[in-house]
């Protein structure tokens, strides 16, 4: 047995000359080549460079595409239709149907969801394997498979079958306008069915704003009484059963509504 044989000498730091500090180079990976490399700077660097372009991404969209505004909240206002953001747009469409909605509410709204997500928690315990690729590990693909089909097929029937205009003219800021409640045409106006619609300032509900309309009396008379049809379809009912005395008055009152 030689001496000296199995021994290893280390530095100590408490001996003269031993406390000198090396350079700080990152180490030789030219062994494992493409399998893993220096968290500084090289990793580190890559994750930054991905992050500010994302970054630079999301502003882009922000400047070009804003957040659009809406009117202020109307508590008292039952005909407003909420749409949910983006990311629950599946939500919003599975309370949707007739199994998931009305007395089955609780189905659609916490018991689906629930299992859903639910089986992608339970996803890494079912399948403890060491293998990465997909093909096997057939439990965990299934189920992200399938989730990801059902968001999209339930993202996209959310919106293909919203109706956007009538979304974006509940939305809108009416503009705002000094009336005369003690004025003969707002009378009449309180007393008809338009009041139901347009709301009690004209500001619009489930009809549009009533102010700064570019139609003439007799226009907004001829509205009151046949309606409106767009593409053969009936946008407006009829909505004018009284006297037409009281239409003239009304239609002079509501065409004379200015935006301030």
């Amino acid at each position: 047995m030689h001496r000296g044989k199995g021994m290893k000498f280390v530095g100590d730091s408490r001996v003269p000359g031993m406390e000198h500090r090396k350079p700080n180079i990152p180490k030789d990976y030219s062994e494992y080549p493409g399998k893993t490399e220096a968290f500084w700077p090289n990793f580190l660097l890559k994750e930054w460079m991905i992050g500010a372009v994302f970054l630079i991404g999301y502003l882009l969209l922000t400047v070009a595409h804003p957040s659009p505004l809406e009117g202020q909240a109307d508590p008292t206002d039952t005909a407003y239709i909420p749409l949910p953001d983006w990311y629950f747009l599946f939500l919003y469409q599975l309370l949707k149907y007739e199994f998931a909605s009305g007395p089955y509410n609780i189905v659609g709204a916490i018991i689906m969801p629930g299992l859903a997500f639910g089986a992608l928690m339970l996803a890494p315990f079912l399948d403890r394997g060491p293998e990465r690729r997909p093909s096997k590990r057939p439990l965990p693909t299934a189920f992200m498979l399938l989730a990801v089909a059902s968001i999209i097929f339930l993202t996209w029937e959310s919106v293909a079958n919203h109706d956007w205009e009538a979304a974006e003219a509940q939305g809108q800021i009416a503009p705002e306008v000094e009336i005369d409640t003690s004025a003969p045409g707002y009378e009449i106006y309180s007393n008809s069915a338009c009041i139901n619609c347009h709301g009690e300032n004209f500001e619009g509900a489930v009809g549009p704003t009533l102010i700064g309309l570019e139609h003439t009396p007799e226009e907004i008379a001829e509205i009151a009484v046949n309606g409106i049809q767009e593409g053969g379809a009936q946008t407006m009912p009829p909505s004018w059963d009284g006297s037409d005395e009281d239409l003239q008055v009304l239609a002079e009152f509501i065409a004379g509504l200015e935006e301030e």
